[in-house]
């Protein structure tokens, strides 16, 4: 954190602030301070109020209440443009670039320089470059947007705040769709700006990444401050304990049991994306087994050829004694399968679509009546769900887009889970949702296993990993490194072979 003029005013204070929509509370008489060169975690359940929050000071809208200020002066922000002008910039989680337009032409869109009331495009390319500089990124102004890997069109969006002078960047979840070298690329970039005395607030559900970046910690709760804490209080227990007002103990729901005869059963299979390794393995009935590894080591192609997705080019499976080859989804499905893709919104739902819709999309086969919709077992799968799952949404009617992310996830489950499956893929089940769903869907897991459900499930996250799994299947490069038993569970048993290391 870059030292305090004694005396100097924190570069941004929120007092009191509140907001209030149709039926929901957002904000309640929030209040926090931001210093220069300092991280600022802001951490919370969805529904927490932080999304509000961040809404309010980058202007994009108005509180019902309270008061900002910007180097101890009470200021309006009355748009994104008076934040901008304040230097207030919003990075939002689902970036906001132009595809087809080159980083040069993305960093000054709508700001561009004129000579002689021409675009100066020569300006452009020479500003562009040095703030490239400034975030790490050696590329080629000309260089188009879209041919960029996600991470590297994530350094673009902070070159464009910090070409419009801002002095306060705002990151919503700036990592949930980086891989692991592009999350520390990322790391490194902010801890730079903090050194240049730029301010961060960074959001985010990862408190593993709280942990290694904050200075500082704010807490949201129900729409209050439910407290704060210093650099040497940032602990993930405390976090959890602020976020969910109660000590979460017991967070992992996992109670092994002996589990039963093998529903899956895998040998020698090859997949496309590593067509020379092979891969062999069983999951059990009642079983949990996770499946680790670094990212690019063939996890999430192996759930997609266990699910027809993308059928294997070799090997051999079967299901429950019978003997398997997918070649698509439905065959897989017929088999008992299902499969909780790692992206929800673009292969797990229909965002326009209902609650409803959603979840009897796969029993609409099963439910119809000579040829004809059934809508009232439709409405009745949907019901199912939503109360077992405890699905938060005002009815059934509610579109999905307009739900929080662990809701969603509990649709993707539950449209599943109405086909009884023997089998249930689980890729990243956890990703991008609060810390109270996540204990919700851990729960879910050890009471389907208890069921007699044989579950496979593909996560990044290591305290998941060791929480939740009987055994873990560990990958590297398309082949199956080893195999760890619970009682041999461990980061640095998973992270030797996940690495490549033999298996002692």
């Amino acid at each position: 954190m870059t030292p305090v003029a004694q005396g100097a005013p924190p570069l941004l204070e929120a007092r009191a602030l509140s907001k209030q929509f149709p039926g929901v509370r957002a904000l309640r008489g929030v209040s926090f301070t931001l210093q220069r060169g300092e991280v600022l975690a802001v951490i919370g359940e969805n529904g927490a109020g932080k999304s509000t929050l961040m809404k309010i000071l980058a202007g994009v809208q108005s509180p019902d209440g309270g008061e900002i200020l910007v180097d101890g002066q009470s200021v309006r922000i009355a748009s994104v443009r008076a934040a901008q002008a304040l230097g207030i910039a919003l990075i939002h989680q689902e970036l906001n670039l132009a595809d087809n337009l080159d980083i040069a032409a993305n960093i000054f869109l709508g700001r561009e320089p004129r000579r002689c009331g021409f675009i100066d495009r020569t300006r452009i390319a020479a500003e562009a470059r040095t703030h490239l500089q400034r975030v790490g990124l050696d590329l080629p102004p000309e260089t188009i947007v879209g041919t960029l890997p996600i991470g590297r069109q994530q350094l673009v969006e902070i070159a464009k705040a910090l070409s419009s002078q801002a002095r306060v960047l705002i990151m919503d979840e700036p990592s949930s769709s980086l891989s692991q070298h592009e999350t520390e690329t990322l790391f490194r970039v902010v801890r730079d700006l903090r050194a240049q005395g730029i301010s961060v607030i960074y959001i985010s559900h990862r408190l593993g990444e709280v942990q290694a970046l904050a200075d500082r910690v704010v807490v949201m709760r129900d729409g209050e401050k439910a407290g704060e804490l210093a650099r040497g209080e940032i602990e993930h227990a405390t976090m959890v304990r602020l976020m969910v007002g109660r000590d979460l103990s017991q967070f992992y729901q996992r109670h092994p049991r002996p589990p039963g005869e093998p529903v899956l059963e895998v040998n020698r299979l090859r997949t496309p994306a590593h067509p020379r390794s092979e891969v062999s393995f069983q999951v059990r009935r009642g079983e949990i087994v996770g499946v680790a590894g670094l990212v690019g080591a063939g996890r999430t192609e192996l759930l997609q050829t266990l699910f027809g997705v993308t059928p294997g080019v070799g090997g051999e499976m079967r299901m429950s004694g019978q003997a398997l080859r997918p070649r698509s989804p439905q065959t897989a499905i017929a088999a008992g399968m299902a499969l909780v893709p790692e992206d929800r919104k673009q292969h797990g739902l229909i965002l326009a679509m209902s609650v409803r819709e959603n979840a009897s999309l796969p029993s609409l086969r099963r439910d119809q009546r000579s040829g004809f919709l059934n809508r009232t077992a439709e409405r009745t799968v949907a019901r199912e769900t939503v109360e077992k799952l405890g699905v938060k949404t005002p009815g059934l009617e509610q579109t999905v887009q307009h739900l929080s992310g662990g809701n969603q996830q509990k649709i993707v489950l539950g449209k599943w889970l109405a086909l009884q499956p023997r089998l249930l893929l689980l890729d990243e089940p956890t990703r991008g949702i609060d810390i109270g769903a996540k204990r919700e869907i851990y729960r879910l897991m050890d009471q389907l296993a208890a069921e007699g459900v044989a579950v496979l499930f593909v996560s990044s996250e290591m305290e998941e990993v060791l929480g939740m799994a009987d055994r873990v299947l560990v990958m590297h490069e398309g082949q199956l490194a080893g195999e760890l038993a619970r009682g041999q569970l461990s980061e640095e048993a998973v992270m030797h072979l996940a690495t490549g290391a033999p298996n002692h």
